[in-house]
């Protein structure tokens, strides 16, 4: 058996492209459109981990989705959890839980996908601001 992708429903393609690529750093590795289903399916993944893709799937026609909170999360290792979680807030990006404990923090995507981004290795020293800085939202 092999992981292929994880598939998420995305309302707005453009808004999702925009936080999935330009924000949190993914490649858009292929796209593949529908006429006759009515969707366009966009395969995203982590530079140098192309294996773990996911799937955005876009419906032409409008539909109204949950907060996806019983999909449960994504989940990405970075390098630098403090200054992953600076450049996101820098472009926007709420940080739901901060990394007070210098190993995991969560973000939502426009969907209200949860992402959960965790320290490499060990766990980054806690510090300022994150240390302090409270949840906001759901996570």
């Amino acid at each position: 058996m092999k992981y292929l992708h994880t598939m998420v429903r995305v309302s707005d393609l453009d808004a999702s492209l925009d936080f999935y690529c330009n924000k949190l750093g993914l490649k858009e590795l292929q796209r593949r459109e529908s006429e006759q289903g009515r969707f366009t399916l966009v395969f995203l993944a982590a530079e140098g981990d192309e294996h773990a893709q996911i799937e955005l799937t876009y419906n032409w026609d409008p539909e109204v989705y949950g907060e996806g909170r019983n999909f449960g999360h994504l989940a990405y290792q970075v390098d630098n959890i403090y200054a992953v979680c600076e450049q996101l807030m820098k472009k926007g990006v709420m940080i739901n839980r901060p990394p007070r404990d210098g190993r995991m923090a969560f973000i939502r995507s426009p969907d209200n996908i949860s992402i959960e981004l965790l320290q490499r290795g060990a766990p980054l020293s806690p510090q300022e601001p994150w240390l302090s800085m409270p949840n906001t939202g759901k996570w």
